[in-house]
């Protein structure tokens, strides 16, 4: 991990100033300015109380059940706007071919989809389907909130689909953090996360951090592992220390998702599927030496249609290349299902080989 500031640049603004010569005054008049009006300093109100704080934030909060297959996973969200859009992590949603969501304001459970989301910045973008006339949660007005404010962490903590504050404090922003699933074990490092010691525990993913007034500045996303928790036989417990996303990050992914934009690291609507696993080319490895390696190909997918083995490097999608992993979920991040693309790939003995696929529709991912 490492700790980082932010960086400010102030620039100086200097108002132009005319000279001129002052005119002479005549009999009766008066040289003078008014008085300026004073300026009010702006005082916050008191902070709130726990009880008062989880009064008027769990009405805009939702339990959140998202399940694939024989696997669930169970998360947070929360409402930010009355139709029933919801902010929550993306790696709660990954996969899933059913969600679910319990509002804690009305007790109504909602079927849900997912609109967006943008997984290198591990946040998505939920729809609850019939949902109107919510209460949504309110925005810290500052991007960052600062090192020693208080905050609290509210979520659905281990699953058990009732609301469990953890307050804390933050205590560093701008950290860099691998995180693992409790689900599959996969692993995303996570930039710019703002630090607490809270005590996060599985299930509060995707809920929301609030500062002492009851106002939204993160994410909860990454907290510590059971074992590290409680402590093992051959280890102490830690001290509570959990990460959550910047608001403002989240914002730029609701706002790009809501406009119906794809682009960067952000994909909006239905997921495309292809069917293959990539990674980067290995300099061990024979010529390419840039492109992205099939690690597996699904069974009955677009990508085995189209001829695509284990043993082949894909160097082209639909005519732009593709030097890494990362290029070809670029280049898929901006698709929808049914599109085509024509794809090229050179195999284990040299040759060069190209087709046209047509991608399927296939569940949130990256």
């Amino acid at each position: 991990m490492r700790s980082g500031g932010r960086a400010v640049m102030l620039t100086l603004v200097a108002a132009g100033l005319a000279l001129f010569t002052a005119p002479t005054l005549g009999p009766g008049t008066a040289d003078f300015a008014a008085a300026p009006t004073p300026v009010a300093p702006v005082v916050e109100p008191p902070p709130l109380t726990l009880d008062e704080l989880s009064a008027r934030v769990d009405p805009a909060v939702v339990t959140l059940s998202a399940s694939a297959g024989f696997s669930g996973v169970a998360g947070t969200g929360f409402v930010v706007a009355p139709d029933g859009i919801v902010l929550t992590n993306f790696h709660v949603v990954e996969h899933a071919t059913d969600i679910s969501a319990v509002h804690m304001g009305n007790g109504l459970i909602y079927d849900a989809t997912v609109l967006g989301y943008d997984k290198s910045r591990d946040v998505a973008v939920v729809q609850l389907i019939t949902a109107a006339d919510l209460p949504v949660v309110e925005l810290a007005p500052d991007a960052l909130p600062e090192v020693g404010d208080a905050v609290t962490a509210i979520g659905n903590a281990s699953g058990a689909g009732v609301l469990v504050p953890a307050p804390g404090a933050v205590t560093a922003l701008d950290q860099r953090v691998l995180t693992r699933s409790s689900v599959d074990g996969s692993r995303n490092t996570l930039e710019g996360m703002i630090r607490v010691d809270a005590d996060v525990r599985a299930g509060d993913s995707g809920g929301p951090l609030f500062d002492a007034w009851g106002r939204v500045v993160g994410v909860n996303t990454a907290g510590l592992s059971e074992d590290a928790r409680n402590g093992t036989e051959y280890s102490p417990p830690q001290a509570p220390e959990a990460y959550a996303v910047p608001i403002a990050e989240a914002v730029a992914v609701l706002d790009q998702v809501v406009s119906g934009r794809s682009g960067g690291t952000v994909h909006v609507g239905p997921t495309p599927y292809f069917g293959v696993s990539v990674r980067d080319v290995s300099v061990f490895e024979n010529k390419p030496a840039l492109g992205a390696a099939v690690v597996s190909v699904a069974p009955d997918s677009p990508a085995q249609t189209l001829g695509l083995s284990s043993t082949d490097i894909i160097v082209k999608f639909d005519g732009t290349d593709v030097r890494s992993a990362s290029d070809l979920s670029e280049a898929l991040i901006g698709r929808v299902p049914g599109e085509s693309a024509a794809v090229e790939w050179v195999d284990d003995s040299g040759i060069r080989s190209s087709g046209t696929v047509t991608l399927a529709q296939g569940m949130p991912s990256a």
